[in-house]
């Protein structure tokens, strides 16, 4: 079986994180129902004793060698390491490269959902008295961002900084653990598929962009874009069949689904694939080579 088309993929994942970004702009909620949503959440994690963002929130202000990486981290590796990994899953694992994508997808669509019906002002943006400091803010000086969490400087205005509730930081995070540890063949790629959804939630709370619950909700909608994940297949299977048949006659009859070269819309022709990418998988595709 051929991998996804790239020409297709890319104008797909460019829509739906535009739909995303644009939805989660508009979905701003006031100001006083978003305080009100984040201070209900600080007391809740008060009485369960879970408050872990007020300890680390403290040690990494009062440590600048931990507070500026972390916030390089915050202001970066969410916005390079998903489409990194996606990249790799998409030219050395393209068997599985549909259905994760899919995931990646379905979740982040919930959160979404999340931020509409719970708009939530994060722990930075509480009044002081409650303990909190920004360090995006007390540490700008270093990086290319403001005091508007990770938004380039005069770019505040862009964001949705009452979107707290889940943290998609960490539910991509946790996402791209996954692959990393399922499909990667090294040590080295189990490891950061360890490491990396822990400090992603380290880095989300000690900055104060997320209280430990956010963290929570973001693991909680990607198990759940994983369960609508076969659904959302199977719909788009329909969906892309039917276009198909539908162009099929347009064109003399023939569905392309009885072309070899290309099946569900989803295979590619010879010539069409990027280069490096594997283009036929088979079941040795991820055999490990000791049982080769």
């Amino acid at each position: 079986m051929r991998g996804p088309r790239w020409w297709a993929e890319l104008p797909l994942i460019a829509a739906v994180y535009a739909a995303y970004s644009g939805g989660r702009l508009l979905a701003r909620g006031d100001v006083d129902g978003a305080v009100g949503h984040g201070l209900g959440i600080l007391r809740i994690e008060q009485t369960l004793g879970l408050d872990l963002e007020h300890p680390l929130n403290r040690l990494f202000t009062a440590t600048p060698a931990l507070g500026v990486p972390a916030d390089f981290a915050y202001a970066s590796l969410h916005y390079v390491v998903t489409p990194a990994v996606l990249v790799w899953l998409f030219r050395r694992r393209p068997a599985h490269y549909r259905a994760a994508r899919t995931w990646l997808m379905a979740a982040t669509l919930l959160g979404l959902v999340g931020f509409t019906l719970l708009p939530t002002c994060p722990p930075r943006l509480l009044d002081p008295a409650h303990g909190f400091v920004d360090t995006m803010a007390r540490f700008s000086g270093y990086g290319w961002w403001g005091g508007e969490a990770s938004a380039p400087r005069g770019l505040g205005g862009l964001t949705n900084q009452y979107a707290a509730m889940p943290s998609l930081h960490v539910g991509w995070a946790l996402w791209c653990g996954v692959m990393l540890w399922r499909y990667g063949r090294t040590p080295l790629f189990k490891a950061l598929g360890v490491a990396y959804p822990l400090l992603t939630a380290l880095v989300v709370m000690g900055t104060a962009n997320h209280y430990f619950l956010d963290a929570v909700a973001g693991a909680a909608v990607m198990g759940a874009g994983l369960l609508l994940t076969p659904y959302a297949t199977r719909l788009a299977d329909r969906v892309t069949g039917r276009a198909g048949r539908v162009t099929g006659r347009a064109i003399g009859g023939e569905s392309p689904r009885s072309s070899p070269l290309v099946s569900g819309g989803w295979e590619t022709s010879a010539g069409e694939r990027i280069p490096g990418q594997r283009s036929a998988p088979t079941a040795a595709d991820d055999t490990p080579a000791s049982a080769r």
